[in-house]
């Protein structure tokens, strides 16, 4: 379920875009009454009334996931926090300022903070992230290869960053929001696969490695 929570406000970010591309008009009179008072000027944008309702219900949808948590006294990790408040940044600048390019920045910030979070806290507070959040798991490896592995992840995180902002200012906006709804989730999905292949091999062991002769 929980993997579900966390996509679940991309979901609505995406349905609500292409929603209200599909109905215009009723987009365009649900926008009048919500995010009027909300933006720069008081007058939306026709061309962007779909990218602004789609950051509305996105921001609406996570603060009400965040709320609920803290009501229910359940722990919300520096991730969360981290993504709660630049979605909340981005996609209220992206409605005040009626520019989209604040929400295409958005994923490409949160994932090159992913990466700076890794290797920051490797180098200067030696600590392995990635290690921290795996090794629970029953995986055991050797120091050079937690290093590698968070490395790995860093890398990855600075390569996706780099990629969305290239689809958000290379090709159209309903390219974008496809690509940042499904092609970003999907690439790291596909690394985590992958990573886990790796990780298979060092699942911890009361044997030596290479087992008993």
């Amino acid at each position: 379920m929980k993997p579900f929570a966390d996509l679940f406000p991309v979901l609505v970010f995406f349905l609500t875009y292409f929603s209200a591309n599909t109905w215009p008009e009723a987009a365009r009179r649900i926008a009048d009454a919500w995010l009027v008072t909300l933006v720069q000027g008081g007058a939306i944008r026709n061309d962007l009334v779909s990218i602004l309702l789609a950051s509305a219900a996105a921001i609406l949808v996570i603060t009400a996931q965040i709320t609920i948590k803290l009501c229910l006294r359940r722990r919300i990790g520096p991730m969360q926090w981290l993504t709660f408040v630049i979605f909340v940044l981005f996609g209220g600048a992206t409605i005040y300022f009626q520019d989209d390019t604040f929400i295409k920045w958005k994923p490409t910030v949160l994932y090159w903070s992913f990466a700076a979070g890794l290797i920051v806290a490797e180098r200067f507070a030696h600590k392995n992230l990635m290690r921290s959040v795996i090794e629970p798991a029953g995986v055991s490896m050797p120091e050079p290869l937690w290093r590698k592995l968070n490395f790995a992840w860093a890398i990855f995180f600075l390569f996706v960053g780099g990629l969305n902002l290239f689809v958000a200012f290379h090709l159209s906006r309903d390219v974008w929001v496809s690509f940042k709804s499904f092609g970003l989730t999907g690439l790291t999905f596909a690394f985590a696969i992958g990573q886990s292949f790796f990780l298979a091999k060092h699942m911890a062991s009361d044997e030596p490695e290479g087992g008993a002769s």
